[in-house]
């Protein structure tokens, strides 16, 4: 087909003037998914955070004895880190510092200070190196019988799990309102066949093939499910950037779960949204004409 004739037969449909219910349930859906999408980019920046913090660290915790921090076995936890090969620093935290950790939990009310904290040491290791905790561990235990190593593990663990959990409940999403679109364009593709079928009968005793037909359709609702779609992604992008100024209209973000909001260079991403739904619509729309134009003719 020459690219006069796919001209002329994009111009032969006019737009519908019912279809308006059918952009704005595209519209409505690309908004949705562009929420999911973006969800699924704020879970995977906040699972590298985390995991980079909590990533070449550990943390010792010296239990309390009676309420009494054992300032002995603190000491002589700091130089048997300190000395271990493959540690480049081993500090205690002070009072501050460890008030400021539970705070996001519990506040900043004055009466948490009066609770039996242990006192914390953060450690970090050398990139690359590569420590048997297991016999750290014992070593430290006998120097210091109150002291808990944790390396982290557990928590790396649940993060890259919480954030798979989320990808693939994303793509889920995705998936359903990709079915949803495919579906609804499908039904307005055969109402629009029908609603046309003088104009399809005149085409086809002119001598028109089904794909001169199905070019008009196809394109008819590629175009619409673009624009619609485009509309509903520039929404979900200008809900992502409203989220994230929340904190300029005295509105902050709890501080343990990551911000709502994108980045401006993350924003692009939305844009598979509507490229998607209009392939999607493009591919729905031509099948459902060719496959109706078969049991027509």
């Amino acid at each position: 087909m020459s690219a006069a004739t796919q001209k002329r037969a994009r111009r032969i449909l006019p737009r519908e003037k019912g279809a308006a219910p059918l952009d704005v349930m595209i519209g409505v859906m690309a908004f949705l998914a562009a929420l999911a999408l973006g969800g699924v980019l704020i879970a995977e920046r906040a699972a590298e955070t985390w995991q980079g913090g909590l990533t070449g660290r550990l943390s010792v915790q010296i239990l309390t004895e009676d309420g009494v921090p054992p300032d002995a076995e603190i000491a002589a936890a700091l130089n048997l880190l300190r000395a271990t090969p493959g540690i480049v620093y081993a500090g205690a935290l002070s009072d501050e510092e460890n008030l400021a950790l539970i705070e996001p939990w519990l506040g900043d009310d004055t009466l948490i200070e009066a609770l039996p904290f242990p006192r914390m040491i953060d450690v970090q290791l050398e990139p690359g190196a590569m420590i048997d905790i297991a016999t750290l561990r014992t070593r430290l235990s006998q120097v210091a019988p109150h002291s808990v190593l944790d390396d982290h593990a557990r928590w790396v663990e649940r993060l890259q799990g919480t954030a798979n959990a989320v990808l693939f409940g994303a793509l889920a999403i995705l998936a359903l309102i990709a079915i949803a679109t495919a579906s609804s364009v499908a039904f307005a593709t055969r109402a629009g066949l029908a609603a046309h079928r003088e104009m399809v009968e005149l085409l086809h005793l002119m001598g028109a093939q089904d794909r001169f037909i199905a070019r008009a359709f196809e394109w008819h609702y590629f175009t619409g499910a673009l624009a619609a779609a485009a509309f509903g992604a520039i929404a979900a992008g200008g809900a992502f950037l409203a989220a994230g100024g929340l904190e300029e209209f005295g509105v902050s973000a709890v501080s343990f779960l990551p911000p709502l909001g994108l980045r401006v260079e993350e924003l692009p991403w939305l844009l598979i949204v509507p490229a998607a739904a209009a392939v999607i619509a493009w591919v729905t729309a031509r099948l459902s004409v060719l496959s109706a134009l078969r049991a027509f003719y």
